[in-house]
């Protein structure tokens, strides 16, 4: 599925992020990627349903945009992957990351504020990737939906592991009927929410 070389830094970057997360107290310096068989799921949504331009908020050191950025490569037409995030030192690393992966011709990483950013995106956007700050998933759910194609494909991580935080961007779904949702037991939890 991979070559080499982006098997080799995904490999580098998980054996790094459980590393540093396991002695990191400070939660802005924790890594907090995707556990891999989430990633996987992800990577098969993408290509079997030929998403072709998606947006990632929280990309932190780049792990699950590499992941996205590889399947997008893997279909015809398919555009850039936009990803965001706010911490300086995680964009760094993670355009490192990505160039050593072959991928910086594939995936475009923006610093800043999330909800900031994405009121300036074109889009359309046919997939969106939520994983950073999960109170502000909402507002920022609400300021892309005009942004979005018809058959937009939504996904949202740690639905299970932080039910609390993630309240707000499910209750958005109660005024949006025609999505249709589920929620996966991976990892810790992704939801998937599709428009029909």
């Amino acid at each position: 599925m991979f070559d080499a070389q982006i098997l080799s830094v995904l490999r580098n970057m998980e054996a790094f992020g459980q590393s540093n997360d396991a002695q990191e107290t400070d939660r802005a310096r924790r890594m907090l990627n995707l556990e891999r068989n989430t990633a996987e799921l992800m990577h098969i949504l993408i290509l079997s349903s030929g998403r072709k331009r998606i947006l990632e908020i929280g990309t932190s050191n780049g792990y699950s945009a590499i992941w996205l950025g590889c399947a997008l490569r893997r279909i015809p037409g398919a555009q850039r992957l936009s990803t965001i995030e706010l911490n300086a030192r995680k964009v760094q690393q993670a355009r490192a990351n990505i160039a050593s992966a072959g991928l910086s011709d594939t995936i475009s990483v923006h610093e800043g504020s999330a909800t900031e950013i994405v009121k300036t995106l074109d889009g359309p956007f046919d997939c969106v990737f939520f994983d950073a700050d999960r109170i502000s998933v909402p507002e920022q759910l609400r300021l892309l939906l005009p942004k979005l194609e018809r058959d937009v494909l939504l996904l949202a991580d740690n639905i299970l592991s932080h039910p609390e935080e993630v309240a707000g961007y499910l209750k958005e779904f109660e005024h949006l009927p025609e999505f249709v949702t589920t929620t996966v037991t991976v990892g810790k939890g992704l939801h998937i929410a599709y428009r029909k």
